[in-house]
């Protein structure tokens, strides 16, 4: 037995986890000297209980290795212990670092320059634009976009970063075949093939749950350089992210939202509290300037160049905010009859300029 398959049957145990192994390791060393040691040897460990030593006595009854081997090698999947030099430094610094790691695409050295976004997962136009941008700047500027492939802000950070071909990793709550959302398969793919990987701590069959989700946070902040927070509620799970970067010691950075807008309240609140302001990649690269591989300046902005438009298609462009802008507003701030208004929007729709909301509410696509 492999040291790296030992592990992968240590991490499979139910009552194991990264700080009771790092108990058993200081006493015997190797993880296969963990699962052949006798009963007695493992009680006199510091920490490490009846059910424990059970588990590890009966390992091959509870564990079926094989499988999961070859479930692994089914799947095209590679597993990291904290011996590879692969396996995230940063993460290797946190209280708990995971056992294993399960990988799907490809690791590299870029990617120990990284940095998470994340956010809410019912979110704003503004919001997921936002993401996007930011992501886009991030990855281009050569940092690893991390995040965790959840709907909402999560997926748009991982667009962006392939929009602007860098790299990104997406670190899930649930074995690789397990894959949550399934909405998600295709950007899955997407990152496997060439442009990052996609990261697991569970066992291939494992099904995402409460208990993986805090679980899996710990690891997009510990693998981080800092944590950007996007769009995030009251009550978003975002903010166990930033309670655990916090407790890890990275930076925490936020985008200011709407104050009136549910979906940026917990977001607000971190800018108050002392998270960083960002309103562009700018101010994350000046702290992390000095952890960048090759820097490379990031562009201005993604948007595109403007086709050439009519004097009532740029003044109806223009009124439109930055945020939503009601169909009211624009006509009044355009000074053009709201039929005229009606007609240029659809003209704009069509260039894919801008997009309609509900609610006739209108915002420019970048």
């Amino acid at each position: 037995m492999t040291p790296t398959e030992a592990c992968i049957a240590l991490n499979m145990l139910p009552t194991m986890g990264p700080v009771r192994l790092r108990k058993l390791l200081e006493v015997f060393e190797t993880p296969d000297r963990v699962l052949t040691a006798c009963r007695d040897a493992l009680r006199a460990v510091e920490g490490i209980g009846r059910d424990v030593v059970d588990q590890i006595a009966n390992w091959e009854t509870i564990v079926d290795l094989s499988g999961e081997l070859q479930r692994i090698s089914d799947f095209g999947a590679t597993v990291i212990t904290g011996e590879s030099p692969l396996y995230p430094r940063q993460l290797r610094e946190i209280h708990a670092p995971p056992i294993v790691l399960y990988v799907w695409g490809e690791l590299t050295e870029r990617d120990q320059h990284a940095i998470a976004v994340i956010g809410s997962r019912r979110t704003t136009h503004y919001g997921l634009e936002s993401a996007k941008k930011l992501s886009y700047q991030l990855a281009y500027a050569g940092l690893t976009i991390i995040s965790g492939l959840a709907r909402g802000i999560d997926t748009a950070a991982h667009q962006g970063a392939l929009a602007a071909k860098g790299r990104t990793v997406a670190v899930i709550g649930s074995g690789s075949l397990k894959l949550y959302p399934p909405e998600n398969a295709a950007l899955a793919e997407k990152i496997r093939g060439g442009s990052g990987a996609i990261v697991s701590e569970f066992s291939m069959e494992i099904e995402p749950d409460r208990q993986t989700f805090p679980m899996r946070n710990r690891i997009i902040s510990g693998w981080s350089h800092g944590l950007l927070v996007v769009e995030a509620g009251v009550n978003s799970g975002a903010l166990i992210s930033v309670a655990q970067a916090l407790e890890q010691g990275r930076n925490v950075y936020a985008v200011p939202g709407h104050i009136n807008a549910p979906t940026a309240i917990g977001s607000n609140r971190l800018i108050q509290q002392g998270a960083k302001l960002v309103m562009d990649a700018s101010d994350i690269l000046g702290d992390l300037q000095i952890l960048l591989p090759e820097s490379k300046p990031a562009p201005e902005s993604a948007v595109r160049a403007l086709p050439l438009l009519s004097d009532d298609e740029r003044r109806v462009y223009d009124a439109i905010r930055e945020t939503e802008t009601s169909i009211d507003d624009i006509a009044t701030k355009a000074e053009l009859p709201s039929g005229a208004v009606s007609s240029t929007l659809l003209r704009l729709e069509l260039k894919k300029l801008v997009k309609q909301l509900p609610g006739k509410y209108f915002v420019k696509l970048g």
